[in-house]
């Protein structure tokens, strides 16, 4: 079958407005669910990041309580271990996207601190767009957006149906007030027709061959309609 490359944050931090460092990484079930649902669509999936660093998890995504509980976060645990691409991840500047078929952006807080600023990242985004392959992005994922470019300075995404994490969630998540920008805004200010769904809640956008989901309860569907898309 085909190849999806996921493209995950290689930080393990997040530097908020007053400069602390707030530890974090990928958040497991963003990687985790549709890492799963493309196996079972009999998918091979590949691991990017930059500089071909292992991914971190950010350890407050396997907490029970953001995982419906004991058996959830069994489940995310025992998916991470299946998920062994995240353990031998190739360099984002080596990838090439005649390669894939599909490129998928999990989130969590860590794309807000490398991949918003990534020129690699936002040249695979650029070209996976204009291609038509599927994209998909969810959550924080969609801060690497930010960092896609036409030569004439304007995004690609101006125009594009998406949506993200939003700053309701950011708020409700304790981090609104002390980030130094909230994405909702800047993907926003960038052009983007945000469309804002109930808090935590399934949201996905589909526009044309870009594919985003609003936060992690996001992700199993939004891979879902990756792979509806795919076949």
């Amino acid at each position: 079958m085909a190849k999806i490359l996921f493209v995950l944050s290689g930080s393990d931090h997040w530097t908020l407005a007053d400069g602390t460092r707030h530890p974090t990484g990928f958040w497991a079930e963003e990687a985790v669910a549709p890492f799963e649902v493309f196996s079972a669509a009999g998918h091979d999936v590949v691991v990017a990041t930059p500089g071909g660093v292992t991914p971190t998890v950010d350890a407050a995504s396997l907490a029970p309580e953001v995982n419906g509980g004991p058996d959830g976060l069994a489940a995310i645990t025992a998916g991470l271990e299946r998920f062994t691409a995240l353990r031998a991840p190739i360099d984002l500047a080596d990838v090439d996207l005649a390669d894939y078929a599909a490129v998928f952006y999990p989130g969590g807080h860590a794309p807000m601190e490398d991949l918003a600023v990534n020129a690699a990242s936002g040249a695979l985004l650029t070209a996976a767009l204009d291609s038509g392959k599927p994209l998909g992005v969810v959550c924080h994922g969609p801060a690497a957006l930010l960092a896609a470019e036409r030569p004439d300075g304007t995004s690609p995404f101006a125009g594009y149906r998406l949506t993200a994490f939003t700053n309701t969630e950011e708020t409700q998540a304790g981090f609104a007030d002390r980030a130094g920008w909230l994405l909702q805004d800047r993907l926003i200010a960038l052009g983007a027709d945000f469309r804002e769904g109930t808090p935590w809640s399934p949201n996905v956008v589909v526009d044309r061959n870009l594919h985003t989901g609003q936060n992690p309860s996001s992700a199993a569907p939004l891979a879902t309609e990756l792979v509806k898309t795919l076949n």
